[in-house]
């Protein structure tokens, strides 16, 4: 959904439309991620409960920084910024996780997590791109940046 006033900032209503839409998507994955994070930072338990417990909450910090800049990057280019349960869920590429599971399958879990909003976050390059939008291009760098090295870190857990 769009708003009513007229924007001229040199992208069309159309690629704003588009770049809106992908972004919502990635504000859905990382909202997901951020909530699974959150979760396994209440129940983590094991040998390895400090770790991931200090991890996940430096984890769940950023993500929730990162959900208030990707939306306001999508209500810049005009449009409204998904933000209820319902419209992230029929958003998101990750699934929610049943249960409590063990710690090193949190782990497992997360990495899959910050993969998949990668995943996410590159498919939205060539409608920026094409639109020449050099300020969500500069968003979805930074968090490609930021979960991949998440990741890896977090798969440098799961090796023995």
């Amino acid at each position: 959904m769009k708003t009513n006033t007229p924007i001229n900032t040199g992208i069309s209503e159309t690629d704003r439309t588009d770049i809106a839409a992908g972004l919502s998507r990635l504000l859905a994955d990382s909202y997901t991620l951020y909530l699974q994070t959150h979760n396994f930072h209440w129940n983590v338990t094991g040998p390895m409960f400090q770790t991931l417990h200090v991890m996940f909450e430096l984890h769940y910090t950023e993500l929730a920084l990162a959900v208030d800049i990707i939306a306001e990057r999508i209500r810049a280019l005009g449009m409204h910024a998904p933000g209820t349960y319902a419209e992230f869920v029929s958003l998101s590429s990750i699934q929610e996780v049943p249960g409590v599971p063990k710690a090193t399958e949190m782990v497992r879990l997360l990495v899959n997590g910050h993969e998949a909003v990668v995943r996410t976050a590159r498919s939205i390059f060539p409608v920026v791109e094409k639109a020449s939008d050099e300020a969500s291009a500069d968003l979805l760098t930074q968090r490609i940046q930021l979960h991949e090295k998440t990741a890896w870190m977090l798969r440098s857990l799961l090796e023995d």
